[in-house]
């Protein structure tokens, strides 16, 4: 599939590697929707592009809504034609354990409640799922050649104080298997899943934390810095123009590795 001429939707696409990728694709000739829950940051993005002269759409809406799912793939259809690129970028942390320990009794001062739990599954999780099942919809009804793309982390091997983040992202990498093997047996060849795992990465969430925290991050990570969001873009552009590439979930961690320098 080429790039050029092709839409792209990107949800989460008002920051971080949503925004990335929208560039990326929107510079590479595509056209893009971009959905986000804050306006101000689908606006300044939608700017951005249409200043170097990139076609694109900007769509407020909550993924964890069928409603608001079916409003964005619709007006995604409706302003450039078709669909064949929907990249599930949408995504929040609430980290907590899961059980906080009073330091005098040892006994339970409180535990990870549902506002941290479900926030996260919601959007993560269930927010994917609508995103590609409706995408992939629009594309077999349309016969669009697609590619459905859920971004994971390489958190989905587990993370303390992220039982929430690590349970969704683990089950969006295990996402592309099961799509394709039920696209194999509906007789579907025209629509791939690849997942994507990035690592530690260069979001303001990161870029702005603690310095000597981060330092320490980046002892184990092999390249010594952390991965450009416009590298994981050029990723997911990759995994558009090669076929073979199909039903699996990719890491792009920059080498992160354990303190012993296994591979994680």
């Amino acid at each position: 599939m080429e790039i050029k001429g092709s839409v792209v939707l990107v949800t989460g696409g008002g920051n971080g590697i949503g925004e990335a990728v929208a560039k990326y694709f929107a510079k590479n000739g595509a056209k893009v929707a971009i959905v986000d829950m804050v306006q101000k940051n689908i606006d300044r993005v939608v700017k951005e592009i249409k200043e170097v002269g990139g076609e694109v759409i900007g769509i407020q809406a909550n993924v964890s809504s069928e409603a608001e799912t079916a409003k964005f793939i619709k007006a995604t259809v409706e302003a450039f034609g078709q669909l064949n690129v929907a990249v599930a970028s949408a995504g929040i942390i609430r980290d907590s354990m899961l059980l906080t320990l009073d330091k005098e009794t040892g006994k339970v001062a409180r535990k990870m409640g549902l506002d941290k739990w479900q926030p996260v599954i919601d959007v993560n999780l269930t927010g994917t799922f609508l995103t590609l099942r409706d995408a992939a919809e629009a594309m077999v009804n349309g016969g669009w050649e697609g590619l459905l793309v859920p971004i994971s982390s390489v958190n989905k091997i587990g993370q303390v104080g992220q039982l929430n983040y690590s349970s969704a992202k683990v089950a969006d990498a295990l996402m592309p298997k099961i799509i394709i093997g039920e696209f194999l047996m509906r007789g579907i060849r025209n629509i791939r899943c690849v997942g994507i795992a990035p690592g530690y990465t260069a979001t303001p969430m990161l870029t702005g934390m603690n310095q000597d925290a981060l330092k320490a991050i980046l002892e184990d990570v092999h390249i010594g810095r952390l991965v450009e969001p416009e590298e994981i873009a050029a990723m997911i552009g990759h995994c558009v123009v090669n076929g073979a590439l199909n039903a699996t979930t990719i890491e792009i961690t920059g080498g992160l590795c354990n303190s012993k320098g296994i591979a994680k």
